[in-house]
């Protein structure tokens, strides 16, 4: 048991001191990927990397009902919190930037420009795409919270998921094709 994982057990048992020792085990890490992540949001960008982490953090050990089973699935709910912070973030800056009656954007590219530049729209009409997507395949959803919005690498992913890393890069190109049939207006094609 690493001591992330032993921390994590002592604040689900409600040692309020645990959370105290967690930060600093954990926050380098979050805030490299908070910092990958937000090196792919467009300039201007008022929500800085730090911001995020402490956002997420405190959103992950504020709640009175946590319970994480190991390191793994911490970073996870990190993938998640990060994930709803950025999409809160653009839907507030939608709204008042740019005005609530804005449609979808129709993505014209081969690929989902997910790794590279999403503009607001692209953002939020991902993050409805992958809503669907967590209906139809939660565990390949999930690879797209952890690698998009997370920043992980894929060889994470596949650690963090417990499968192979041969298994994650055919769920990410299905992820990466589903998903932009989705955002796109093509037709849905089958789970696997």
């Amino acid at each position: 048991m690493t001591d992330v994982t032993r921390i994590l057990n002592a604040i689900e048992q409600g040692d309020a001191k645990a959370a105290d020792k967690l930060l600093p085990l954990v926050y380098e890490e979050l805030r490299l990927l908070a910092a990958q992540k937000m090196s792919h949001e467009p300039p201007g960008q008022t929500l800085q990397a730090t911001a995020l982490v402490h956002e997420a953090y405190l959103r992950l050990v504020g709640k009175e009902d946590q319970s994480w089973d190991n390191r793994g699935h911490f970073f996870k709910a990190a993938a998640e919190a990060m994930r709803r912070i950025l999409i809160e973030n653009a839907r507030r800056k939608r709204t008042n930037k740019r005005g609530a009656d804005m449609g979808k954007v129709d993505l014209k590219a081969a690929d989902l420009p997910i790794e590279t530049y999403l503009d607001l729209d692209d953002l939020i009409a991902l993050d409805e795409a992958l809503t669907k997507l967590v209906a139809a395949d939660a565990v390949v959803a999930e690879l797209v919270k952890l690698h998009c919005f997370a920043g992980l690498p894929l060889v994470t992913v596949a650690d963090i998921l417990g499968v192979s890393t041969r298994t994650v890069e055919r769920y990410w190109a299905f992820a990466k094709t589903w998903l932009f049939n989705e955002i796109s207006g093509g037709e849905e094609k089958s789970i696997r």
